[in-house]
Formats: C-alpha cells, structure tokens, sequence
C-alpha cells in the first residue's frame, strides 16, 4: 500500500516525545508529537483496512474511568484497546471501595499492577477533571518509584472541564483527510460557534479544545458566542499567543453570520457559560439538589433567549462557496427531530451525516494511537513490522 508507506516513510526516525508520557492537553505536546499522534492513527487504519493485524499486545488492560456519561468516546475507548490487544475493564465507582471512601491515591494504583493504560473522563466539575487526572498521576508516580508498580500506565484524557484531546485530534484527522493534507489547513478558515440547546451543562471542552489545538497549525480560527457565553480565559488568552506564534489569526464574533462568513470549515456547537460551570461545579459538591434545579431553569431561560443562533442554509451559504465543512462532536441537537429547536436544521445535518460518521470514526484510531505512542518507544518501526509481517487480523 502506497499510501501506509508514506505514512511509515514519515515515522520514520522521528523522536516520540509522547513515550512514557500521559496525554492530557493537546497545547501541552509539540507539533512533531502531533504529528507522530495522526501519522500512527493513519497506519492503523490502514492497516485495518488492509486486514493486517495491530495486535501489539498480548495481554494487559486498559482501565475504562468514565465520571460522565459517553457513547463515542466510551466504545471508541472500548475498541482502541482491542485493536492493540488490550483487554478493556470498566472501574465503575458505585461499586467499588470508592464508595467507602478510598482515597484518589489508593484507587490508582489498585487498578494497576497489570495494566497499560487508563482511561479517564470527568468533565462535570469545572477545575477539578483535570486536576483529578493529574493526582491520578501523581500516585502512579509515586507508586513506580518506591517499587510498587513495576510499569507506569499511560493516562488518556477521554474529555475533562478544560480539553477533549481524542476529539479535537480526530476532527484534525478528519480534516487532514478532507482537505488533504496538515499543511493545506493553513490560512484555512474555521468557525468555532455557540449554538442553541434546550438543554444546560454542556462542557467547555470541546470549544476550548478546538480553539487550543487549531490555532497552532496557522489556521485562522474564529470564535462566536453570545454575551454572558465565554470560555476559560486562560484558554482564550492560550489560543490568541498559539495563533500569533504559528502564522494564523484568532479573532472574536458577534454573530454566527459574521463568524461563518467566508468559512472553510464551521463547528457550532453548544457549551454552557464559564461562570455557570462554576456555579454548578459548587452546587455539585454540595448535594445541592434544589439550587442545581433552579440552576438548569436559569440557564434553559438564558439560552431561550438565543435560539437564532442555529446553523441553517442561510448560514452555510455564507461560507466559502457555500460548502464548508460542517463538524460536529455528536450528539448534535437537530431541529425537528432530536428537538422542537436546536444546534442546526435536519437539512444541514442530513447533508453532513456521512463526513460526520467519518469525522467520529476517526476517534478509535486517535486513542489507539495514544496508547500505542505512550506505551512504544519507536511506533514507527513497531508498525513496520506489523506490516511487514502482514498477518490477517481475520482469517479464513
């Protein structure tokens, strides 16, 4: 396959800084680590499209910790480890010692002795998933130096309060793929747009995400929300230095209009306010039931007053040529038929369906490739010989 030569011609010699090393935020890794990150996602795909085993495992587990609930990210988790040869276990805290009252510390290395790889998803405390992943971390590291662990698993951010890594990384493959190649998406346009829900306490994640990866890759990157809708200042703050450092431009709308304006590519996509998140965050750790609900009533009557912000025809021709590409990390609140008013007309999303599908199946491959690049000192040749050997991953 000439295409997975390519791929594995790049790899080649290239130094993986993400050894040994846990993936929490992408504007923490270096743009070779990205591109090492999409290069090894590309091979197996590949690979797998061509039948060719990925089995680089013959045992281990890769522990599933999801905090929130999830079905892409969750069965993408589930099938990235099988594609290695990981066996998947869930931790699910309602039944284990957690509910006893077991420390961050002792969970994280009970879970250990034998496994490659964790998981991890908790995006419901603004300042706290994160920095929940990060003492995990901690622990291990502690564990490994005094001799109790023998290896140091790899931790992967499945979505916390401040990133989505496995999601933005698969959009970026998914646009790679579209456009071409990593350096045709410079100069290209992207609106990152607030939209309409009826629904309260949707992540920051994937907005910031968006914002503090593309901006590295010298993309003109727009951002649009109605007042009282703002992202983590740091992060805004983070994706202005990226855009001025890498060649690209990060600019602020006050519209949906203005920011689709000449897109190439269009990402609307509902989050709650910063300051809400807080708010909630406290409310959270209190039990405080009764202020949560009239918390929801609060924001539901806050978001009712923006329900024009909604991607439809009108604003999809206002794009380049009237065909950017459209993105969604799904579930996308479709008018008509998810909802009575939403994120984007049943039109539009009908249209995009298929590229989305694609655009979502790209994620088993991006935390396959996490995994393997924590856990492979040279993925690159790792590959290599997976090719070369070329045993059927189904045979008969």
């Amino acid at each position: 396959m000439s295409e997975l030569k390519t791929v594995l011609e790049r790899l080649a010699g290239r130094a993986n800084g993400l050894y040994g090393n846990d993936f929490l935020l992408t504007w923490e890794k270096s743009e070779d680590d990205l591109r090492t990150l999409l290069d090894v996602a590309e091979a197996l795909r590949l690979l797998r499209l061509d039948n060719t085993t990925t089995r680089c495992f013959d045992s281990g587990l890769a522990i599933s910790n999801f905090r929130d609930n999830s079905t892409r990210t969750r069965f993408s988790f589930a099938s990235a480890a099988n594609l290695l040869g990981l066996a998947v276990q869930d931790l699910d805290e309602g039944k284990s010692q957690i509910a006893h009252g077991e420390t961050v510390r002792e969970t994280a290395v009970m879970i250990s002795f034998l496994s490659d790889v964790i998981g991890i998803r908790d995006d419901m405390y603004l300042g706290a998933g994160n920095a929940y992943m990060r003492e995990v971390g901690s622990a291990l590291d502690q564990a490994v130096t005094e001799g109790v662990l023998p290896q140091r698993p790899t931790i992967v951010n499945l979505q916390c309060d401040i990133d989505h890594p496995t999601q933005t990384m698969a959009d970026l493959q998914h646009m790679v793929r579209e456009f071409g190649s990593l350096e045709n998406l410079k100069g290209k346009k992207l609106a990152m747009t607030w939209a309409y829900s009826p629904s309260y306490g949707k992540p920051l994640s994937v907005p910031q995400g968006v914002i503090g990866l593309m901006t590295r890759l010298g993309m003109e990157v727009t951002l649009a929300h109605p007042p009282g809708y703002e992202l983590m200042p740091e992060v805004v703050e983070l994706a202005g230095r990226q855009a001025g450092e890498n060649g690209g431009a990060f600019t602020r709308a006050a519209t949906m209009a203005e920011a689709f304006a000449g897109a190439d590519i269009v990402y609307p996509k509902s989050w709650a306010p910063y300051h809400v998140m807080a708010e909630r965050t406290t409310l959270l750790r209190a039990k405080d039931q009764a202020g949560l609900d009239a918390l929801e009533q609060k924001c539901l009557a806050q978001n009712a007053e923006h329900v024009d912000w909604q991607c439809d025809r009108a604003l999809m021709d206002k794009t380049a040529a009237g065909k950017a590409l459209y993105l969604h990390c799904l579930p996308a609140d479709i008018t008509g038929v998810s909802c009575e008013q939403g994120e984007v007309t049943e039109e539009i999303f009908e249209q995009y369906r298929e590229p989305l599908y694609r655009q979502a199946g790209y994620k088993p491959y991006v935390i396959a490739a996490m995994m393997l690049c924590g856990r492979f000192a040279d993925p690159g040749a790792l590959l290599k010989k997976l090719a070369d050997d070329g045993a059927p991953r189904v045979r008969g």
